[in-house]
C-alpha cells in the first residue's frame, strides 16, 4: 500500500476546531482510496527563505485555516513552492486567503497586496472583512459550471460550514481578472468562496472548512480529491526514479 505524505502548513493549536478536524479528514480519504496517508504540521516560521529544505518530501501541501500566522512570509513561501513546483495544494480558510495573497504579489506584481487582519492600514486590502461575519456559520455556495471544483462535487449548489470573517475584497476583484486564478464558488450575494488555478495539476482554495465533515466521521468529495491528487504526485515521482 502506497504511503501518500503531506504537509500542513500553518501554525497548529489543539484549540482550533479545523486543527482537530483535519487528521480525521486526512485519514477518512486515506481509507476509501486504500492508501496510507502520513502528515506533518508544518508551523510557519519554520520555513525559511528555501522551503525546497523543508518540502521535497512530501507529495502535497495543505494551508490550513487560524490566522494570523506566525509567520505570512513562511506561509507565502510554502504556497509559492506548491504552485510553481505542480504538487496538489489545498487552501482552506486562512490558507485559501494567503494563496490569493501570493498569487497576487507573485504572479500579477501586485506587490502591496495584503491582508488587512494582519495589516489593518494596508493601502491594498485585497483580503478585507467580511460585509458579514461567516464564524461558526454555514452557508450555501454555488459553484461554477465547468470549474474543477463543480467536477469533484459533481454539483451546482452546496452547503459547507465556515469559521472566517476576511475574505477577497469584493471592490478589488477586478484585480485577479483575466488571470489563471479563476472563481470557482460564489455565496448568494455573488461574493467569492472558493478559486482555482487553471494551469495546474491541482490547487483548490476554500474560504469554507471542508475537513469539518470528519467531526461527523463523514467523507468529503474535496478531501478524497486532494489525496487522490497527492497519490497521484507520489506515484509519478516515484515511477520517475525507479
Amino acid at each position: 500500500m502506497p504511503t501518500v505524505n503531506i504537509a500542513l502548513v500553518g501554525d497548529h493549536d489543539t484549540a482550533v476546531t479545523a486543527h482537530q478536524a483535519i487528521p480525521r479528514a486526512l485519514g477518512i480519504a486515506a481509507q476509501a482510496a486504500n492508501v496510507a496517508a502520513s502528515w506533518d504540521w508544518v508551523g510557519t516560521a519554520e520555513i525559511g527563505p528555501d522551503p525546497h529544505l523543508i518540502f521535497s518530501k512530501y507529495d502535497a501541501i495543505w494551508c490550513v485555516p487560524a490566522s494570523p500566522y506566525a509567520s505570512m512570509e513562511g506561509a507565502l513561501r510554502a504556497i509559492r513552492l506548491a504552485r510553481e513546483s505542480g504538487r496538489p495544494f489545498l487552501g482552506t480558510c486562512a490558507g485559501s486567503q494567503h494563496a490569493m495573497l501570493e498569487y497576487a504579489r507573485n504572479v500579477l506584481g501586485l506587490h502591496d497586496a495584503d491582508h488587512a487582519e494582519s495589516n489593518p492600514g494596508t493601502s491594498l486590502p485585497l483580503i478585507s472583512e467580511l460585509s458579514c461575519s461567516l464564524v461558526e456559520k454555514t452557508a450555501w455556495i454555488r459553484l461554477v459550471d465547468g470549474s474543477r471544483l463543480a467536477s469533484i462535487y459533481a454539483a451546482s449548489e452546496i452547503e459547507e460550514t465556515y469559521h472566517c470573517r476576511y475574505g477577497l475584497n469584493p471592490s478589488l476583484e477586478h484585480l485577479i481578472s483575466d488571470s489563471s486564478l479563476r472563481i470557482s464558488g460564489r455565496d448568494a450575494a455573488g461574493e467569492v468562496r472558493a478559486f482555482e488555478l487553471v494551469d495546474h495539476p491541482f490547487f483548490l482554495c476554500t474560504l469554507f472548512q471542508p475537513e469539518r465533515s470528519a467531526l461527523v466521521d463523514r467523507r468529503h468529495p474535496l478531501m478524497d480529491a486532494f489525496v487522490s491528487a497527492a497519490l497521484d504526485r507520489h506515484l509519478s515521482v516515484s515511477a520517475k526514479a525507479s
